[in-house]
């Protein structure tokens, strides 16, 4: 999952991924309502939002991708465990991602 304030660029920053394999999928919420404290101070904002649908394995590809091009400092990204799920559709996540990190 990955948050940002400008959701646009959130949509492209996702379709790099998947067409750089590192997720097979990326579901985005246009709008969200961010609340947070930075730097002592709280906001209250509108970001988008992506789930990305990949593999474990590349999760640091992705979290090294979001910090060198995101415009936050600190970018959320948080990775969430799937504990079951179709398995037809999860066999499509690992064929449309690539199988090993890239180094």
């Amino acid at each position: 999952m990955i948050t940002a304030p400008d959701p646009d660029w959130l949509v492209e920053f996702a379709r790099r991924l998947v067409e750089d394999r590192l997720c097979a999928a990326g579901h985005n919420f246009q709008t969200i309502r961010s609340i947070y404290r930075w730097q002592g101070e709280i906001y209250d904002r509108s970001e988008g939002r992506v789930a990305l649908h990949t593999r474990l394995a590349l999760v640091p590809q992705i979290i090294e991708r979001t910090t060198r091009e995101h415009p936050y400092e600190v970018p959320c990204v948080v990775a969430l465990p799937i504990a079951d799920g179709n398995p037809e559709y999860l066999s499509w996540v690992r064929s449309e991602t690539v199988s090993s990190p890239r180094r």
